[in-house]
């Protein structure tokens, strides 16, 4: 088997929560890339079990990101946007001049 067929799981625990010893970041640097994720944005892939995969591009500026409460009602685009579409379908049309 190679190794993109395999599939990696990640067990975490309360007690093993606590960053490796063998990790070192001292030499990071916190937002090194945030801003040219926020200008260009990402790319996701997504692995289908056939052996396909999908991508989504995710853009920066487009990324809108919900409070848990909010997403407890509203946990998938297609439920925040009609959320919405209904709420702008009640504000007055703007006036142009």
């Amino acid at each position: 088997m190679n190794g993109s067929n395999m599939k990696k799981t990640i067990y975490r625990s309360k007690e093993n929560d606590e960053m490796r010893p063998e990790y070192d970041f001292s030499g990071g640097v916190r937002g090194k890339y945030a801003k040219r994720l926020k200008e260009n944005g990402y790319t996701i892939r997504i692995h289908h079990s056939d052996g396909t995969f999908s991508e989504r591009r995710v853009l920066g500026e487009k990324t809108v990101v919900l409070d848990t409460d909010v997403w407890e009602y509203f946990s998938n685009s297609d439920a925040v946007n009609n959320a919405l579409r209904t709420l702008i379908s009640l504000v007055p049309q703007k006036q142009t001049h």
